[in-house]
């Protein structure tokens, strides 16, 4: 296990259309307009932690995620950061720490940020961390009927018997979901080999889900190249 965790949340948009899509795809994938992150020893004790609003003029709220985290487009004008400066010193973390990136939810948490990266021009260190998911280690917890996981906020009352208060804030989630993992290590719910056997799952899915586009860019290239063909023959 490494020796420091970072434990990173962000807010969004809205939800991906196509989580295969290339991260290039403006229309399939949404915007981050917060994201908080916080680095731990691998012992629980808090090094330092961040939280940052992003505004890009392009971005737009859907309103199902303006409920669910009450981010306005108004708010990010006077509050947020250019997407680069923030991603700027996420990155600069990663590299110092070295962390073990853990999230809830890390599939999306993962994905968001490389789309952050991507539109931020900068090269992105995740594929080069290993990660974990709070969100996948539930899955062993008793659940409802047609339940798979759950969520922050349920899995923080199971473990603590209280309410998880301002959820979707961001900065708030960085500390449900710190305070969760350590929880589940004390219980021996993670252990080294569970996250060891995580990561294995994570990366077996992400190269399927390459293979997949590399297919998809190759039967589009193909179909460019018929039609060219055509067009010289007739």
């Amino acid at each position: 296990m490494r020796e420091f965790i970072l434990f990173i949340d962000t807010e969004t948009t809205g939800k991906p259309l196509d989580w295969d899509a290339p991260y290039s795809d403006a229309t399939s994938w949404p915007y981050s307009v917060q994201i908080a992150w916080a680095v731990y020893t691998k012992e629980g004790q808090e090094l330092k932690g961040e939280n940052h609003y992003i505004y890009e003029p392009e971005l737009e709220i859907s309103e199902t995620s303006e409920k669910i985290h009450g981010i306005t487009k108004e708010f990010l004008q006077e509050h947020g950061k250019a997407r680069k400066q923030v991603l700027s010193l996420l990155a600069q973390d990663l590299e110092k720490y070295q962390p073990l990136v853990v999230g809830h939810f890390m599939q999306l948490d993962y994905h968001m940020l490389g789309v952050g990266f991507h539109r931020a021009n900068l090269p992105n260190p995740l594929p080069q961390l290993p990660t974990f998911c709070t969100m996948n280690a539930s899955a062993n917890f008793f659940l409802k009927q047609g339940q798979r996981f759950l969520r922050l906020g349920e899995l923080y009352e199971r473990l603590f018997q209280e309410p998880l208060q301002q959820q979707h804030d961001a900065a708030v989630d960085v500390k449900a979901t710190a305070a969760c993992f350590f929880k589940l290590m004390e219980q021996g719910d993670i252990t080294p080999e569970t996250i060891l056997r995580q990561q294995e799952e994570q990366r077996v899915s992400r190269q399927a889900s390459s293979a997949k586009n590399k297919i998809q860019l190759f039967i589009i290239l193909a179909l460019f190249i018929l039609a060219v063909l055509l067009i010289i023959l007739l």
